[in-house]
């Protein structure tokens, strides 16, 4: 039986359901959802904030093929599909413990946390090969309660986080990022381009650059660049002047080649990209790197295979990461050398909302969404909500 902080437990929960891949009508509210109860091992967390991904709006639209361009249809990397309907999304959890299942000790019960949001395959604390998240494969947290293995419902104190600012912390965006470093082998001391920086998997990257020593330049919106510059960008490139890129480039780093790239937009840009790699090989002390985890600018790319292989650039596609970098992001959150990016947010009853603001955002956007409970907005989510236009 769990052990509880109360007596009893509700029976019912307000949650946001996903019920089918189409459009914002297939985002169902109930305040009559059964809330779930902690199994051996798992912990039970009321969420107080989760933030949104474009993970979410992707997996809703079915927007993950990786065979027919036109298919409608979630990843399956373990050979079946574990998107099944409905389904209630959010991977960015942040929460209090309110009960935990047989085997967990008492004492983490009233434990603020973020969820480390990874469905892992197995134990491999260093290897993540069929990656799903709470969210897709399993319930998230656009909802009340969600249960989770203890194990992965990492301990976060610190008072000077609101639970919103916590969410926006979370691994879904920060463990992207550091994964797709990891996989480059980024090192201090290299020049690192981050593609759609404004975004949350581009605030973290420029945030873990310079925790780990490299030297990020963002390509971003013009009017975004001071706020990427206070978060460690080095420089920012203009996005909607992609003329003489290169060159523009080399400006910036005084004629050194980019090391690597951390890419998040694909389609055409993407050969522009290797080319702030293969300018000069004569002056690189590496191969030239290409991490990929996003497509926003497009889901194919047209490379000449010949530019990668005689230039011998080394293409790393990401998704998730690994137990140990979710540790280690944990670790450097505790410390305090990560800091939130927090855009705004928003009820759970008013999601459809937050996705329309996400899709059609303006220029001053940048960080993160986060979506608060209904009965937790109050405390935690009233001081963030978005701000009215003038």
């Amino acid at each position: 039986m769990p052990q509880t902080v109360s007596e009893t437990l509700p029976d019912t929960m307000a949650a946001m359901l996903l019920t089918g891949h189409g459009g914002l009508d297939k985002l169902v509210y109930r305040e009559d959802v059964p809330a779930p109860r902690p199994a051996p091992g798992e912990v039970l967390v009321q969420v107080t904030a989760t933030a949104k991904n474009n993970t979410d709006r992707k997996a809703r639209e079915g927007l993950y093929p990786t065979r027919d361009k036109g298919e409608v249809t979630s990843f399956a990397m373990g050979g079946s599909a574990t998107l099944t309907f409905p389904r209630i999304q959010g991977a960015d959890v942040a929460g209090r413990i309110v009960a935990v299942g047989e085997g967990v000790a008492e004492s983490r019960l009233g434990e603020r946390g973020l969820l480390d949001f990874n469905l892992y395959p197995d134990a491999r604390r260093d290897l993540n090969l069929i990656p799903d998240y709470y969210g897709h494969g399993a319930d998230g947290g656009f909802a009340e309660y969600i249960a989770v293995p203890s194990d992965q419902f990492h301990r976060v104190p610190n008072p000077e986080l609101a639970d919103a600012e916590l969410a926006a912390l979370g691994m879904c965006s920060y463990q992207t990022a550091y994964h797709m470093m990891t996989a480059a082998g980024v090192k201090a001391g290299e020049r690192i381009l981050v593609t759609g920086a404004s975004g949350g998997v581009g605030t973290a990257l420029i945030q873990l650059c310079r925790i780990v020593g490299a030297i990020p330049y963002a390509l971003s919106q013009a009017d975004k660049a001071d706020a990427l510059l206070a978060l460690g960008a080095e420089a920012v490139l203009d996005r909607n002047n992609m003329g003489d890129f290169t060159a523009r480039v080399l400006a910036l780093t005084g004629g050194d080649p980019i090391d690597a790239v951390m890419d998040l937009v694909g389609g055409e840009m993407t050969d522009r990209f290797i080319d702030t790699m293969i300018v000069d090989m004569g002056k690189r002390r590496s191969y030239p790197r290409l991490s990929i985890a996003g497509a926003s600018g497009g889901n194919v790319s047209e490379i000449m295979w010949t530019r990668i292989y005689l230039y011998q650039v080394q293409i790393f596609g990401v998704s998730h990461g690994t137990r140990e970098e979710a540790e280690q992001l944990v670790d450097w959150i505790r410390s305090g050398q990560l800091k939130p990016v927090l855009h705004a947010a928003f009820r759970l009853s008013d999601l459809h909302e937050a996705e329309a603001y996400f899709v059609n955002r303006g220029s001053d956007y940048l960080g993160k969404i986060v979506i608060v409970p209904d009965s937790q907005w109050d405390e935690h989510g009233a001081a963030f909500a978005l701000a009215p236009r003038a």
